[in-house]
This record gives structure tokens, sequence and C-alpha cells, in this order.
């Protein structure tokens, strides 16, 4: 067990892309992660990010206009709205399972909240999001890497195909290989672009991906990769 629940276990290191790490009990996702954001600041959270830098090269990259349509999943409080927003962009969703961490978003964004759309919502069994308008860019930083099951995989794969666009952007950063197994308490997996080409099929190309060491509030060291597709058009 984590001595800390906002840990993350770097120890039982595995060559195997994507290779399930099982959880101990089952858990209310919802619940654990309401907890999460009520017990701490968001600040002092494994995955909060002063600089989102990393993010920001990925989309730079799209070349997407400030009105394009932007679906930060996994959102939480990430200080990445804060930062599209000062850059212009004006068409954005935040979404998550935890209301929680959406709440403290929309506190930090203060008047700025009017211009985002939120939406409480579950990935991998998704009620609100499968009726919304196609996106032009997905943006996922460590949300993916929980979904150890092969069919919460599935589902999500699923959502993200039939959200993004044609020639939209699908923007994925996780744990990679060296990554943790455990973090927030919870099992997870770590990915490669190959494991990520795979589950997003022959309808989506590489544009770009590198290795990143973020820096966790404590001050450990946490290897991602960042990844940049883009779907295909009609031939």
């Amino acid at each position: 067990m984590d001595k800390d629940p906002l840990s993350c276990d770097v120890t039982n290191k595995s060559s195997n892309c994507c290779s399930p790490a099982p959880e101990l009990h089952k858990l209310d996702m919802k619940e654990h992660w309401n907890t999460t954001y009520t017990n701490s600041p968001e600040e002092k959270l494994g995955w909060y990010e002063s600089d989102v830098s990393p993010t920001l090269k990925l989309i730079h990259k799209t070349g997407l206009p400030k009105d394009a349509r932007i679906l930060n999943v996994g959102a939480g409080s990430t200080t990445l709205v804060n930062d599209l927003l000062s850059k212009g962009f004006n068409n954005l969703i935040a979404t998550d399972i935890s209301d929680v961490s959406l709440i403290k978003l929309k506190k930090r964004l203060g008047s700025s909240q009017q211009e985002v759309e939120f939406i409480v919502d579950d990935l991998t069994a998704p009620t609100h999001l499968n009726n919304i308008e196609p996106v032009d860019l997905w943006i996922d930083r460590a949300v993916l890497h929980f979904f150890n099951e092969a069919e919460q995989q599935n589902q999500y794969f699923d959502l993200l195909r039939r959200s993004i666009r044609s020639e939209g952007f699908a923007l994925l950063a996780e744990y990679n290989l060296d990554g943790a197994t455990k973090c927030a308490g919870l099992a997870v997996h770590r990915c490669n672009k190959e494991m990520l080409q795979d589950k997003l099929g022959g309808g989506f190309k590489l544009i770009d991906n590198f290795n990143h060491i973020y820096t966790m509030p404590s001050g450990d060291l946490r290897p991602y990769i960042y990844t940049l597709f883009q779907k295909k058009g009609p031939m």
C-alpha cells in the first residue's frame, strides 16, 4: 500500500507495453477522485503542472485556429485551460469524472469560466460525451494510464475515435515504459507510441512524439511520453 495516496510507485517495472496492473479491489472511481480533490490542495497533487509547455508545444504543431473546438478529457483542475484562454482559444470543453475537480477549476477561472463548457462524465461509460459535436483536438494528459482493463481501453478509444472530426487531432501524454506502476493509490500501466497507434488504429497517423520527465510537486521525477496523432481524412 502506498504511504502517500498521491505518490507514484516506480517499482516492478516491466518492458511490456501497456501490460495490465491489476488493482487490489474495486473502487468507485467518481468517489475516489472526488475524495482525492477534496482532501488535497491541487498544487500538491502528483500530476499538478504549473508549466504546461510540453502540451502547448504539440497544440502549436496542430496549427489549429483560436476557435478550434478543444476537448480536455480528465481535465481535473488543470492550469492548461487558463493557458489556452490566455492565448485566445475560445471554444474549450473540460470534462472529468470528478465534479469536485471541475468546481475547483471553475473557481480558479473566475468570470472566464463562462467561456468554457464543463461536462461531468466517465470516459469508459460515457453518457453526455456520446452526444457532443465532433472536436478538433482531444487532449489527455495522465488519464489513459489509469484504465488497466482491455474493455476500459476499448471504450475509451471508441469514444475518442467518434469524438474527433476528420483531420482532427489526439494529444495523448501518459506514463512511458519507465514510468510508475501506481499513482494516486491506483494501479496504472505504461505506454509507448506503438501501443497508442495500435489502439487508435489505421485511421490515425503519428505526427510527433517525445519523452518528457515531469517533476512532481514533491520533487520526484516521472517519465512521460507525449504523442500527437491526426485523424485521417476521407479517401
